[in-house]
């Protein structure tokens, strides 16, 4: 299976808490909820597709216990069926019991667990949201694609998807789309570590751009 990310975003970066105020209050924020104004019909065609292409979950804890709380009792939303009925895995190392059926919960190397789960059957196995998950992935060269969704609001506080220190990583450029309500999908695969070259005239000879 392909290990895709599928991330909210907003313009300065801040992933924590888009869905609604009381989602992440962690280390005291309360500015959650900021990715809901610009829901649009558009935007849910496109994660519907999405949706249908994945036969496996893999969640961080927080996000798992939350979706656990909410999807079981959504049986009418149209992507219920799916994340309810596919595999889910949950990388925890605190976690003893996973009710939300089927649940496998990974611990330890939970990079090398994961690795070992893209290697079976399958198409994707998506992650949604799940930061500092994505994080240590990514930097392990695991995730294969990036689906970025940035909404047209600054923050101004949060955690962040890429935050300084962070690992470098390389990416190719997909597609990119906007939607009516204002949200900008940015596609990228992942192309390695960075490159690194000198712009100007002086690079002439060197290996740089003119």
């Amino acid at each position: 299976m392909r290990l895709v990310l599928q991330e909210f975003l907003s313009l300065d970066g801040v992933c924590q808490g888009p869905g609604a105020p009381d989602e992440d209050t962690s280390d005291g924020f309360t500015r959650g909820g900021w990715f809901v104004p610009h829901l649009d019909e558009e935007f849910e065609r496109r994660a519907g597709t999405w949706l249908g292409a994945a036969d496996a979950f893999l969640f961080g804890r927080r996000t798992y216990t939350n979706f656990a709380r909410d999807w079981p009792k959504m049986t009418e939303h149209p992507f219920a069926h799916l994340l309810n009925g596919l595999p889910k895995y949950v990388a925890s190392q605190s976690l003893t019991q996973a009710p939300w059926d089927p649940t496998t919960i990974l611990s330890g190397d939970v990079p090398a667990q994961v690795a070992e789960v893209k290697r079976r059957p399958g198409r994707e196995l998506q992650i949604h949201g799940s930061a500092r998950l994505a994080q240590s992935l990514l930097a392990a060269g695991l995730i294969d694609e990036l689906r970025l969704v940035i909404a047209p609001v600054v923050v101004g506080e949060g955690r962040r998807l890429f935050p300084d220190g962070g690992a470098p990583a390389g990416l190719r450029l997909m597609s990119n789309e906007t939607t009516p309500g204002g949200l900008a999908i940015h596609v990228y695969a992942w192309a390695g570590r960075p490159e690194y070259g000198t712009y100007g005239a002086d690079a002439q000879g060197r290996g740089g751009h003119a």
